[in-house]
């Protein structure tokens, strides 16, 4: 039996809510300038809502948000994300972690778990919010957090030792299932500019070279793209995605998102990734392009 699973990512919700100046004595006047002159020209909430219709309407089993729900960390707009995530569906059908964005000055990402806690919190909690583990059907989620508080101009992630660690065991004990990582920045040296890099990628692929792993998605780059990391049985596939908010006619591709259909095969599982978005010149939301391929499994 098939199970659909919806990837989007980066959605930047907006527009931005009040801001007090108090609120900006700290990096986060560097974002609301940003919004003000870049983003809120191009990020709409109607490019957004118009592709979560469409999504909505290939009726996906799980749907999968890899970070950036907000941009500056206000209060506010935590409290409108987790509306955001409501909206989409339930706990049990929907699955976020957070960005960069989400952790844009210190004690951020508290407020993030805090708003967005329903869609964050493991099958069986504990102390440790992250990796955040769901099992949906055949698919086991796996939910990091790279997300960290920076200086002023950087946007680096980084994922501990303990997320590691706890990583390797899942992948182990969940070798039998459709095992699926969610994770905001890519785990590449080269994915993008230095300072918006992931720190440790080298350690968190040595987990996935030798554990394995079937299905890597994350977001950050706003960038529709295709790669691989080792794993023990050969490549494994990994997917970024376009913003959700971004506008066609930008110098990013226009909003998009994925849908991989899983099905168990002989040897592994049989993958069917289906981009839809929209076109650089507008118009309706469409099919792009799509892709099948086989994920050997354990």
């Amino acid at each position: 039996m098939t199970f659909r699973i919806a990837h989007i990512s980066d959605c930047h919700l907006g527009p931005l809510p009040p801001v007090k100046l108090r609120e900006l004595a700290s990096k986060r006047v560097l974002g609301y300038l940003n919004w003000q002159r870049n983003r809120a020209k191009t990020f709409e909430s109607t490019t957004t809502d118009h592709l979560i219709d469409d999504l909505k309407a290939h009726s996906p089993d799980h749907i999968a948000v890899t970070g950036d729900l907000v941009n500056i960390a206000l209060e506010a707009e935590f409290e409108n994300a987790g509306r955001f995530l409501a909206s989409l569906g339930s706990a049990e059908t929907v699955t976020a972690i957070p960005g960069n964005h989400d952790a844009y000055v210190p004690g951020a990402l508290d407020r993030f778990n805090l708003h967005c806690g329903p869609h964050v919190t493991s099958d069986t909690p504990n102390e440790t919010i992250y990796p955040v583990l769901r099992k949906r059907g055949p698919v086991q989620i796996i939910g990091l957090s790279t997300a960290t508080a920076t200086g002023p101009f950087m946007a680096t992630g980084a994922i501990d030792q303990g997320q590691r660690t706890r990583l390797a065991t899942e992948l182990v004990a969940s070798k039998d299932l459709f095992r699926l990582v969610l994770i905001h920045h890519p785990p590449f040296e080269n994915a993008g500019p230095w300072h918006k890099r992931l720190i440790d990628a080298k350690g968190l692929r040595h987990v996935w070279k030798k554990y394995g792993a079937e299905l890597i998605l994350h977001g950050h780059t706003h960038l529709p793209t295709r790669r691989t990391v080792e794993g023990p049985h050969g490549p494994i596939a990994v997917f970024g995605v376009a913003s959700a908010a971004q506008g066609p006619g930008g110098h990013k591709p226009a909003a998009n998102y994925t849908l991989f259909d899983v099905d168990r095969a002989d040897t592994g599982w049989k993958v069917t990734a289906t981009r839809r978005g929209y076109t650089a010149n507008g118009g309706p939301v469409i099919e792009l392009s799509q892709e099948v391929f086989e994920a050997p499994r354990g």
